[in-house]
């Protein structure tokens, strides 16, 4: 093989392996896990942050790399997922699982010594409970939904538990708002996407649940969250700037999940509702750290 032809094939692995971390959710998660510093109130040095930011991305490409390999069975019949490097047979599965491993391996000890010991048991929870009980629960149970939207509400809790050293009230909070926000989102993706998660075996709600009653599930998580989105003035973290904002989102939201109108499928009422919640939640967040710290 030539020297061209070696780097040629190099870079489409590469380009794999970056591809398995699922680059869009890691960018999302750090961005929380960012918002949990800000909202501590605390002091962390630019070597703490860097440290910080790195340990979580390992952790969460790890978590999303053994997702991928765990489900590339699963994504081959999956019209939105066919196309991963694994299922369509453009990666070596070993090398994903080995390079999820090594990943996951090195983010504790980076989290530990960058931050502190709270913080780097928080991501090897997060990381364990993704991997090891969502994922293989997700073709077994609906109730894999609750699981799930505990790892993926870690990372700002973390944020939080770097800069304080402790899980505090101000994280525990921020940790619901993102645990809450999880339910109707993923459960508008998946009537959304329903015939996709059919066809892989996975047992979303849409897919187990008549139309009705999987609207209820997301109008009450909804509800949910809106009214935990208030908590922040009523304790005094924020104030009415930040109050009149959440109630406009919440509004918004509960309203998508609320509106049914004669004739909409339910694949139209779950991408209402998903598209809803994308910009429901950095709005928040964003609103929530500009009132409570500014």
């Amino acid at each position: 093989m030539s020297h061209a032809a070696a780097h040629s094939g190099l870079l489409p692995t590469f380009r794999d392996l970056v591809a398995l971390t699922k680059p869009r959710v890691t960018s999302l998660v750090l961005a929380t896990a960012v918002a949990g510093m800000v909202f501590a109130h605390g002091v962390l040095t630019v070597h703490g942050v860097t440290l910080m930011l790195l340990g979580t991305w390992m952790c969460v490409a790890s978590a999303n790399a053994l997702n991928c390999f765990l489900e590339r069975d699963t994504d081959k019949r999956m019209r939105r997922t066919r196309d991963r490097p694994l299922p369509s047979g453009r990666l070596d599965a070993n090398l994903a699982r080995s390079f999820g491993l090594v990943l996951g391996v090195l983010s504790l000890p980076v989290l530990a010594l960058g931050t502190n010991l709270v913080t780097a048991i928080l991501g090897l929870v997060a990381l364990v409970s993704y991997v090891a009980v969502y994922t293989p629960m997700k073709t077994q149970s609906p109730a894999a939904l609750i699981v799930g939207a505990v790892p993926g509400a870690l990372p700002p809790l973390m944020g939080y538990a770097a800069v304080s050293g402790e899980i505090g009230a101000r994280g525990v909070l921020l940790f619901a708002l993102l645990f809450l926000w999880q339910l109707p989102h993923v459960i508008g993706l998946a009537a959304y996407r329903r015939d996709d998660y059919v066809a892989a075996g996975i047992r979303v709600l849409p897919a187990v649940y008549a139309a009705d009653r999987t609207r209820r599930h997301a109008i009450f998580w909804a509800a949910v969250l809106c009214l935990t989105s208030f908590v922040p003035t009523w304790v005094g973290w924020a104030g009415f700037g930040y109050l009149a904002v959440a109630t406009v989102l919440g509004g918004m939201f509960l309203g998508a999940t609320l509106r049914t109108l004669r004739g909409t499928t339910l694949a139209a009422w779950g991408k209402r509702v998903f598209f809803s919640s994308l910009v429901y939640l950095p709005v928040l967040f964003a609103s929530l750290l500009l009132d409570g710290v500014i």
